[in-house]
């Protein structure tokens, strides 16, 4: 008789996840999650995060209870908790869904070789990208290091169907909450708090849920809307995804390419993979430049203009409404979380890693490979081959895709009475509009904490004598 061990992370679903459906082959299977106290307690992880991965815990373990099964959730150190539970279960195999960022990969690499000393196994399995790293690949066998080429070989391979849950899961091992080595704790007792405004429940039926509400009309228009900041034009699953209570295999073959809108944003899964299959080729590349004649540039170090940017405080509504919505949802939208980039690193010269960490530490959905592959984006230092030259106007960027000011109102509100011709540029009122509108430029909202023509030309002389 086998027993088994199923160790869940970013795969918190039962739907087409290929760790669960081998190990549900076992005699015996016991299920778990470790809560990892370096990942609990660490800054790069947010509030959300922690909340919205309660939430999935306990629907996960309604979903397995459902199955025949249970969720054992433990407080621990991973690379001891898992090998000390096989050995107190008496299980060989132990089942997880591969993870490609540089701690993970170490973790997992820590925890194999301990099962393997005691003569048992650590299984790995595909299931967190549609297109595995790795097996999407040059014509001369190599990684591609350029988004349009790895793209067209990727929209043109077979992905695969998704699999069905398993039917029933094996019975759990005798002793499964009464283990000696590890101590178990009840995931609807952490004390998890989270940002003013909350994000959608998380958790495998929600995410679900959410997925057939974007399939249902909305993804057709998104080619038109995804970019317009005051309407709800995007699907929001970032965090489904990334927390793998929604399968991006499932989403992507659920998709009818034909339709413009649907087209476009399978392109956006297919970015997810491309920043995934970089990192796990150069894991390097989670803490420096991509490319390496960047990774020591004489960024600016200035505390004040980074603290400004963070608190929503630069005197660019645009720039300010993003900022503004990161901290009290921990989400933004993406439109704005290129232009804020920009502004960062470009208008301000600050180091693209600074932003890389404060996203980090308040997205709902912080992502390691796509959060680095986005920042390293708007830096100039990643695969992208224009680089440092583009250079978003923050104006022009708001006037675009906020032509109404709608998300500048709803996210800068001292500004909300501010026509739609002028809520972009407060800084251009007259002292007499400024008094008939409410809003002193340097009382009520600060000014420009720099000329965006000036500070564009500060950069590309920066980056002409930097490189």
């Amino acid at each position: 008789m086998t027993t088994e061990l199923m160790w869940f992370r970013r795969d918190l679903r039962t739907h087409d996840l290929p760790a669960l459906v081998a190990a549900a082959d076992a005699d015996r299977l016991a299920c778990v999650f470790v809560l990892d106290p370096h990942l609990l307690d660490h800054d790069r992880v947010s509030p959300a995060r922690k909340r919205y991965l309660r939430q999935a815990l306990l629907d996960l373990d309604n979903r397995l209870g459902d199955l025949g099964g249970r969720l054992l959730v433990v407080l621990g150190d991973p690379r001891e908790v898992v090998p000390a539970l096989a050995a107190d279960l008496d299980a060989d195999v132990v089942h997880v869904t591969a993870d490609h960022t540089p701690f993970a990969v170490a973790r997992d690499d820590a925890v194999e070789q301990a099962l393997a000393d005691a003569g048992r196994t650590l299984e790995r399995h595909d299931g967190v990208s549609i297109a595995p790293p790795g097996s999407v690949r040059t014509g001369s066998d190599s990684v591609y290091k350029v988004f349009t080429p790895f793209h067209r070989t990727w929209k043109a391979r077979d992905h695969g169907e998704p699999l069905a849950p398993p039917s029933t899961l094996p019975r759990a091992p005798d002793g499964v909450g009464e283990v000696d080595a590890v101590a178990p704790t009840r995931v609807d007792q952490l004390d998890v708090t989270g940002p003013e405004e909350a994000w959608p429940d998380g958790g495998e039926g929600p995410a679900r849920d959410r997925l057939e509400a974007w399939l249902d009309g909305p993804v057709d228009h998104y080619d038109d809307r995804r970019d317009v900041l005051g309407v709800p034009g995007t699907s929001r699953l970032c965090a489904d995804l990334h927390m793998g209570c929604l399968s991006a295999r499932e989403a992507w073959t659920r998709l009818d390419r034909r339709n413009p809108g649907q087209d476009t944003y399978a392109t956006e899964l297919a970015w997810r993979d491309f920043y995934l299959h970089v990192m796990a080729e150069w894991p390097d590349t989670a803490s420096g430049a991509f490319r390496k004649e960047y990774r020591d540039l004489p960024w600016h170090d200035d505390d004040d203009a980074f603290e400004a940017w963070a608190e929503g405080q630069t005197g660019f509504p645009i720039v300010d409404a993003g900022m503004r919505q990161l901290a009290a949802m921990g989400w933004m939208h993406n439109r704005a979380r290129m232009i804020v980039a920009s502004f960062l690193c470009k208008d301000l010269l600050v180091d693209w890693r600074r932003g890389e960490a404060h996203f980090m530490a308040n997205l709902v959905d912080g992502d390691t490979c796509s959060n680095n592959g986005g920042w390293q984006w708007a830096a100039g230092t990643g695969t992208d081959a224009q680089q440092f030259i583009r250079i978003f106007n923050p104006t022009t960027q708001g006037k675009r895709f906020d032509p109404d000011g709608a998300y500048v109102r709803r996210w800068v509100p001292e500004l909300a009475d501010l026509p739609d011709d002028r809520i972009h540029e407060p800084w251009t009122l007259s002292e007499e509009e400024q008094e008939d509108l409410g809003v002193i430029i340097g009382e009520d909202y600060p000014a420009p904490i720099v000329d965006h023509s000036d500070a564009r030309q500060r950069a590309l002389d920066w980056w002409s004598q930097a490189t």
